[in-house]
């Protein structure tokens, strides 16, 4: 099924977005790294690391992937899994759900609510699917600002978490 929303074009992905979507998240480490950040998702290219690139294979093989397109280009992705990836801490809940596992905009495009539109869709799909319960995690880091970004769009924070050193918050929507 295709999206129109904020002048974006969202659609399902699939295998062959894999590298659109590693380049997105090369951006983002470039980006965050600029600012300072390199606790969120270290220094290195996402696409340079072995195991991220076989996260991005299965995102895109045995999730549901969406991708946002602006005039044709790739800007932003989302993946929507059944319960939290295995290299949370969390357990999944006793309820069905939805559970955002991976949401990353171009950098170059960063403004126009490319991860509002892919998370407005990610709560139609929780609802197409019969749950109730839509929920993400993400860096705790820093100030905070990831954290505070979700809330803005709807979600309640819920379960702090550490996986080795990096801070993580779980945060829950209810789609119903």
């Amino acid at each position: 099924m295709d999206d129109h929303t904020h002048g974006l074009h969202i659609r399902q992905g699939g295998p062959a977005d894999a590298p659109a979507i590693l380049a997105m998240l090369d951006s983002a480490v470039a980006w965050m790294n600029t600012r300072g950040n390199t606790g969120q998702w270290g220094t290195k290219p996402y696409s340079r690391i072995p195991s991220a690139v076989a996260r991005i294979d299965q995102y895109t093989t045995e999730k549901l992937p969406f991708v946002a397109e602006l005039d044709g280009k790739p800007v932003g992705a989302l993946a929507l899994g059944s319960g939290p990836s295995p290299q949370t801490p969390m357990p999944p809940a006793d309820e069905p759900e939805r559970y955002v596992r991976l949401l990353v905009s171009h950098r170059e495009y960063a403004g126009p609510g490319i991860g509002a539109a892919l998370l407005a869709r990610a709560v139609e799909e929780t609802r197409r699917a019969g749950a109730d319960l839509l929920r993400v995690d993400c860096w705790a880091g820093g100030g905070g600002e990831l954290v505070a970004y979700y809330e803005r769009t709807g979600f309640t924070p819920t379960d702090r978490f550490l996986s080795g050193t990096w801070p993580g918050q779980v945060l829950a929507r209810r789609v119903g």
